[in-house]
């Protein structure tokens, strides 16, 4: 009877065997905010960008009235250079090179804060031109624009420098080094901090095209 009870056992699904988990892998809850408040930024830029256009095109001025700025053009360029070079961070921690993962990200911090003194620049050549922030409607949105987006690449900024200070801290012991390879929460910064980067990097790209439509 008991050889009965035990084959009667064995034949029920996940007797004597682990039963297979059917839930789907849960997203970090600090990726799932960030997320949200990737969703949040661009619903903020797209009401900008609208109020914007629509500022532009009632007030009757003729586009083109002002050469646009070229160091914005410049600090385009210069926000994609470091978008490529934190893509390569990933690349070289899958590979447990946290030396020049470290370097990777020195790289990208200072792309990232020439950014910003590009900007700054920017700015500079605008009231140079004639247009202040509280002279026009469509001048005021360019550099309220502008210094929103600026805002959120600081923000990045304090991240990575963290970031960068514990590879650079970690890549000079190898056991400190195996300690940040293996350690999830650190794959996990390195993702968050490349998933905002590139969400502010490809948002600035839209944006400067939304500037030399309407400009």
């Amino acid at each position: 009877m008991n050889s009965d009870f035990g084959k009667e056992r064995q034949g029920r699904i996940g007797a004597n065997r682990p039963t297979p988990s059917t839930r789907p892998a849960r997203v970090p809850l600090s990726l799932l905010l960030l997320y949200l408040g990737l969703v949040g930024s661009l619903v903020l830029f797209v009401v900008l960008i609208s109020a914007y256009a629509h500022t532009r095109y009632t007030s009757g001025v003729p586009a083109g009235l002002h050469p646009f700025p070229r160091y914005f053009s410049i600090s385009t360029v210069v926000l994609l250079a470091s978008s490529y070079t934190l893509s390569q961070a990933q690349r070289l921690y899958r590979e447990d090179d946290v030396t020049n993962l470290a370097r990777c990200l020195g790289a990208t911090l200072l792309l990232g804060l020439a950014f910003a003194g590009l900007q700054a620049l920017g700015w500079h050549d605008l009231q140079v031109q004639g247009v202040f922030f509280r002279d026009k409607p469509s001048g005021t949105y360019v550099y309220l624009i502008s210094a929103i987006h600026v805002m959120h690449l600081l923000g990045g900024v304090l991240f990575l420098m963290l970031l960068f200070l514990r590879a650079q801290h970690a890549s000079r012991d190898s056991i400190r080094t195996l300690l940040f390879i293996r350690d999830p929460y650190r794959r996990l910064q390195l993702k968050l901090m490349s998933t905002y980067w590139h969400f502010v990097d490809g948002l600035w790209v839209l944006l400067f095209c939304a500037f030399l439509f309407l400009y």
